[in-house]
């Protein structure tokens, strides 16, 4: 029964993540992703990432095999895997390797501290599984797809031969979470006095964490998966609390008991996180020549970042505001510095007033939630214009695209000569009122680079 209630709870969650990245149902599984571990921290959500804890040392490492969508999909290929012909029971203990797993936490902690973007996106199990999804539905270029493509092909080549060993040697998050789940309270042992040493539970074990000549369990590394509770013959292995009396607490009552209690506790988690609901968006705009982003003194990121370095602080680089913009206005970066965290640019669409999509999902708290009434006082860019590319004076034609669209009213036509008021007019503008969205730079009739562009903001201004 622990068996079936992990599967239809990693279903669950591996189904609702993977359309989060897809780009649909953000307003039924938003609360997914707020809840998984990494961005938790980052975003300081101390409720989420205290909850997980607790979760770990009363039941063990269930959110590396309920909630992760990494550690499920490694389940799936594990599972495809022994589908083959003798290959059932193939696993067999090894030591923990604590020098390799807390080497690379050590390094993860430094790259973390110190603010190396590239390493700490590239690790993260959810960041990564963002980046694999989002680079079959919404590929961009092709540095992101070819990192999410390797990486795919190692953690699946490691799952389909060794079962769990990218998540308990690499994954950063399983490490941390093991020293927790050492001591976690409900666990599944091994009665000796039932116990035949059959290594039936071992050859099973997907952690390779059973012991089956001492009769010992790796907690550090056991994901409470249920298949040793299952294929046991003999009922040596029970799951129930550790640290009960036998005598107080019988171990079947204790399972029914941690059955109930736990799907209970992931269903009213998951229920306390509100999701936000989606903005619609309608309209478009007809195809245009393809543009070419400008060099722009500063950054853009997104309202509701604060300022570009905090954007980039909290990042984790999971790509789900990427696959939530409906304008086209985010994409990977393949900039070394900032490598396959989002970048803006409005070659294919602007970031549109009553749009705040991307702040309802980002749940590593890079961008903070914001309403469409708020992000209209958000101030995230300036325009510039660049008169030599203006259609005015290279073409000799009256335009005034930019200032006929633009929702802040922060642009104005006037003479192009200041003593002759019939004379072409041309675009200035009111940098108090640019709020940066871009809309002018992405309807300016120049190409490939438009007369007007939106240089950032380093820290943001709220009116």
């Amino acid at each position: 029964m622990l068996k079936k209630i992990r599967i239809i709870l990693a279903a669950i969650m591996f189904i609702g993540v993977t359309l989060l990245f897809v780009g649909i149902g953000h307003e039924w599984w938003g609360w997914m992703a707020k809840i998984q571990f990494l961005p938790s921290l980052l975003a300081m959500n101390v409720a989420v990432v205290a909850a997980l804890c607790v979760l770990t040392l009363v039941f063990g490492r269930i959110y590396c095999s309920v909630i992760c969508p990494m550690g499920i999909w490694q389940d799936i290929v594990n599972k495809i895997s022994s589908l083959r012909k003798g290959k059932k029971r193939r696993f067999s203990f090894s030591p923990e390797k604590k020098w390799l797993r807390n080497g690379i936490l050590a390094a993860y902690i430094i790259c973390l501290i110190a603010g190396i973007q590239a390493v700490i996106a590239l690790l993260a199990p959810y960041s990564a599984w963002g980046r694999i999804v989002g680079s079959i539905f919404h590929p961009h270029g092709v540095i992101v797809p070819v990192i999410a493509g390797v990486t795919c092909l190692v953690v699946t080549v490691l799952a389909w031969l060794g079962g769990r060993t990218y998540c308990n040697t690499i994954c950063p998050v399983g490490t941390t979470l093991s020293w927790i789940a050492r001591f976690s309270i409900f666990r599944p042992m091994i009665d000796e006095s039932k116990c035949k040493g059959c290594h039936g539970c071992e050859k099973m074990c997907k952690a390779s964490c059973i012991d089956s000549d001492n009769r010992k369990i790796d907690y550090s590394r056991c994901v409470t998966c249920g298949d040793c509770l299952e294929n046991c013959k003999f009922g040596a292995i029970k799951y129930g609390n550790a640290y009960a009396k036998a005598s107080e607490k019988p171990a079947e009552n204790v399972d029914k008991g941690k059955r109930a209690f736990m799907a209970g506790a992931i269903i009213a988690g998951a229920s306390a996180i509100e999701a936000k609901a989606q903005t619609k968006v309608d309209g478009g705009f007809a195809d245009v020549l393809p543009k070419k982003n400008p060099e722009r003194s500063e950054r853009l990121v997104p309202p509701g970042s604060k300022s570009v370095k905090s954007f980039y602080d909290h990042c984790t680089a999971c790509q789900l505001c990427v696959s939530a913009c409906p304008n086209g206005v985010l994409r990977p970066s393949t900039d070394l510095s900032h490598l396959m965290q989002p970048q803006m640019g409005y070659e294919n669409g602007f970031c549109r007033p009553e749009c705040s999509e991307c702040s309802q999902v980002c749940p590593a708290g890079a961008i903070v939630s914001i309403t469409p009434e708020e992000k209209t006082a958000i101030h995230i860019g300036r325009a510039t214009v660049n008169y030599d590319l203006c259609v005015v004076n290279t073409d000799g034609v009256s335009c005034g695209n930019c200032s006929r669209h633009c929702p802040a009213g922060a642009i104005r036509m006037v003479p192009k000569d200041a003593n002759d008021p019939r004379s072409p007019k041309i675009p200035t503008v009111i940098e108090d009122r640019c709020i940066g969205c871009g809309e002018c730079e992405f309807l300016c009739p120049a190409r490939p680079l438009s007369a007007i562009h939106v240089d950032g903001l380093s820290t943001h201004i709220n009116d």
